[in-house]
């Protein structure tokens, strides 16, 4: 078995000292088991991810001494491969579409931090899709 570790820092700034922690748990366990330690940045906060912010986070983990075998992979480069995934995983009927609104979501998480409980999705439009809605498996 071939270890594969990655590091998925959002470049939104310095990288933070709970970061770091766990870039150097997993370079290490990549080198104590001959694997490879993987650079994804995690770029897809459009309003907060910045270049500058990448290259701080980069030069920090330069500093810290850690070097990636592979990567950087930005994720921002990647949505057309999640894309592809995501169609391929509606056409088998093993995933759904989510059609709520901003506002819905919203609602959702006030009413759960309310009931002081962590924000999660009830599947209100799994269970009541919309009519137009059918299985590819069970589609004539």
């Amino acid at each position: 078995m071939t270890v594969r570790v990655r590091f998925a820092p959002s470049p939104t700034g310095h990288l933070h000292v709970g970061g770091a922690r766990t870039a150097i748990f997993n370079w290490l366990f990549a080198k104590h088991h001959n694997g490879k330690f993987i650079l994804r940045i995690e770029d897809t906060d459009i309003a907060r991810s910045t270049r500058e912010s990448e290259q701080m986070v980069l030069d920090d983990l330069r500093w810290l001494g850690l070097q990636w075998d592979e990567g950087p992979f930005r994720q921002s480069e990647r949505t057309s491969l999640y894309r592809a995934v995501a169609d391929q995983l509606l056409e088998k009927g093993v995933a759904y579409r989510c059609y709520c609104t901003e506002q819905e979501l919203e609602e959702k998480r006030k009413q759960a931090e309310k009931e002081d409980r962590p924000p999660h999705y009830d599947l209100t439009h799994w269970y009541n899709r919309r009519s137009d809605f059918m299985f590819p498996m069970t589609a004539t």
